[in-house]
């Protein structure tokens, strides 16, 4: 008997079916090496056309999931879904970034609380007091303001070979902002960037690294939390 599964709700219904039927294969609803039903039983199981099952089978033949066999059907690879894989791939490229960011903002803000000059901690309140939030201007802007303070900061720290390295990192720097925005991990709060503008005016090195660990250690504690589920 074949039991119907949800209906395809997505706008796009051929990746819609995909995800249901690689949520069912991931789920056990079939063993590996075991024959899934033809396109006219996946039609109704899934509510769409055979046409939108046709395609939804190849993206999921495609992600190595299923595989077909000439003159015998369709029959369960594997039931490890890749793209789990993928996004923790992706989580712990992000975490190596975020640690090479952390290393670097926590070097060049203590290095600016020793060497900054007047106009260097004034620009640096300029910009953070600019930074505003996404709804100012949508997220490529906001993340052009955020990259431009903590550029500042950097700036501030003296050391043309640092700001150098942080031109270089830019777009990997922008993405660790960009993954905060997309809902993935805490965005730091502007008392966060606060904090770092407070310890770089102390003249206290060790008080403006600090703020840079807190900066980051809610999204380093995130990330973990991803990597080990």
């Amino acid at each position: 008997m074949i039991v119907a599964m949800q209906p395809a709700s997505r706008t796009n219904l051929a990746d819609s079916a995909a995800e249901s039927l690689r949520a069912e294969i991931v789920g056990g609803r079939w063993a590996v090496g075991e024959r899934i039903p033809n396109e006219a039983g996946l039609s109704k199981m899934l509510s769409v056309s055979r046409g939108t099952v046709r395609e939804a089978v190849r993206a999921v033949v495609s992600q190595g999931l299923l595989e077909t066999r000439q003159g015998s059907g369709t029959y369960v690879k594997s039931a490890v879904d890749p793209t789990a894989a993928l996004d923790r791939v992706k989580r712990a490229g992000l975490r190596d970034q975020w640690e090479a960011r952390a290393a670097l903002d926590a070097e060049a803000a203590r290095l600016a609380a020793i060497r900054h000059t007047p106009a260097d901690l004034e620009t640096i309140r300029r910009l953070l007091a600019a930074r505003g939030t996404v709804a100012d201007g949508g997220r490529e802007e906001f993340i052009r303001r955020d990259m431009a303070f903590h550029k500042a900061v950097v700036a501030a720290s003296g050391n043309s070979a640092m700001v150098e390295i942080y031109e270089f990192f830019t777009a990997a720097i922008a993405e660790t902002i960009d993954s905060t925005l997309a809902g993935q991990m805490p965005e730091p709060d502007a008392a966060a960037h606060s904090a770092i503008v407070d310890g770089i005016a102390s003249g206290d090195p060790d008080r403006a690294a600090a703020a840079i660990r807190a900066f980051v250690a809610p999204i380093l504690l995130e990330l973990d939390r991803l990597l080990s589920r």
